[in-house]
């Protein structure tokens, strides 16, 4: 076997720019695939990430008949004493922050111009608000005492043209049914970097949230964080009660889970595709070496040499220049991976519903995908090298000596 690898090693070094050539072909579409499994992977990571940070948490405490889908307020859909089931929940060990949220649906009005928007009321000194606070821009945070003040996305802002000291209408659905207008002051305006949240979402203090739709003293759900997301499962069966009931990270993001999935497989699809093409690049160098060495190959199996051998002696060459374009796959997928997970790739606004895409994307590459590519590359390779290895095996050695004359 050592012996069949040394003889294709210095069957490829007869021709070194083609051999390179080849390689370096496998290389690139290694590399290249690498960093579109990094990308998504990326992605889908980032949108998960920025969908329990932003909207789902964890897990959501809320009432047996809360609808989601038309942001209920009625009081019988609604957390009774939020502050204190939330109190109870943060003290669970596994428990990193618990807190009141009330959803509303509303318009914001300025001059002649409007836009739906999502009403938040939240608890700003809450650690599970952090990330609204962090991403402030212009301007203050509000305070959990603030009657007047109102904190808004950069993308509604520049859509409006407002500013931080601006006056605006609010109109926001209540629990009786009716429509409330009332006039706020943009205390501040933030960004978490997910245009899409950033366009539509607004921020109360819960207080106000409450006297607005006038759901006092409740809340649509009670936002949890954990410490780490394993413990997810332990931690909603535990909460379990039949007054409330218990939504999990996982549910509340079926939408971001099955599109990774369909991502991933479509991702094989293209895995194989560009693989192929540069799989026809190894045929093409080894079915050239064939031609080159019809006389040798003629030689050999005339002084006994079996057909299954020579077959191997080419196979041993496709090895060769597999590992060597693998080699130099990796080396300049990890580089390339590198450099885009400290710069990103910008994308701005994806636009997809139910997903929080931020606006850059950094690629993250895992163990998994790495080694499941690299093996689909070798395999694909040597199945290349196959059928120039079978069309040098079955040549007949007189007419191998001819066709070498």
């Amino acid at each position: 076997m050592i012996q069949l690898f040394k003889i294709a090693f210095r069957d490829l070094g007869r021709n070194r720019r083609r051999s390179f050539f080849s390689s370096l072909a496998l290389a690139m579409g290694l590399s290249l695939l690498l960093l579109m499994a990094a990308f998504i992977h990326g992605e889908m990571n980032g949108a998960l990430e920025s969908t329990i940070r932003l909207q789902s948490g964890h897990m959501q405490i809320r009432a047996q008949t809360y609808d989601e889908s038309k942001t209920s307020l009625k009081w019988e859909d609604l957390v009774e004493n939020p502050q204190e089931v939330a109190t109870q929940i943060a003290a669970l060990a596994p428990v990193k922050a618990a807190t009141p949220r009330l959803f509303a649906s509303g318009i914001v009005a300025v001059r002649d111009e409007t836009a739906g928007v999502r009403i938040y009321g939240i608890d700003p000194l809450s650690e599970a608000n952090a990330p609204y606070r962090e991403g402030l821009v212009s301007g203050d945070y509000l305070t959990a005492e603030d009657r007047e003040g109102i904190y808004i996305g950069q993308p509604l802002a520049e859509k409006l043209g407002l500013k931080v000291g601006d006056q605006i209408n609010l109109s926001a659905n209540t629990a009786n049914g009716d429509v409330d207008e009332q006039p706020f002051t943009i205390r501040g305006i933030y960004t978490t970097n997910t245009y899409g949240f950033d366009s539509s979402t607004v921020f109360l203090p819960l207080a106000k949230a409450q006297t607005l739709t006038q759901a006092e003293n409740h809340a649509s759900t009670i936002f949890v964080l954990l410490k780490e997301r394993e413990q997810t499962e332990s931690v909603a069966n535990a909460l379990q009660t039949g007054k409330y009931k218990v939504i999990t990270w996982a549910k509340m993001n079926e939408l971001v889970i099955q599109y990774e999935e369909l991502a991933n497989a479509y991702m094989v699809l293209l895995y194989l595709i560009v693989l192929g093409i540069t799989a026809t690049v190894i045929v093409n160098t080894l079915v050239m070496a064939v031609f080159e060495r019809t006389r040798e190959i003629g030689i050999l199996a005339s002084i006994g040499m079996k057909g299954r051998r020579i077959m191997a002696m080419f196979l041993a060459e496709s090895s060769l220049l597999a590992v060597g374009g693998i080699l130099m796959g990796l080396i300049l997928g990890i580089l390339m991976v590198g450099y885009f997970a400290k710069t990103g790739f910008f994308i701005g606004n994806m636009g997809i519903t139910g997903m929080l895409i931020g606006n850059t994307v950094y690629p993250e590459l895992t163990l998994n995908d790495t080694v499941r590519l690299t093996i689909i590359a070798f395999i694909i390779t040597l199945l290349a090298g196959l059928y120039p290895a079978v069309l040098a095996a079955r040549m007949e050695p007189v007419e191998a000596l001819r066709g070498g004359k």
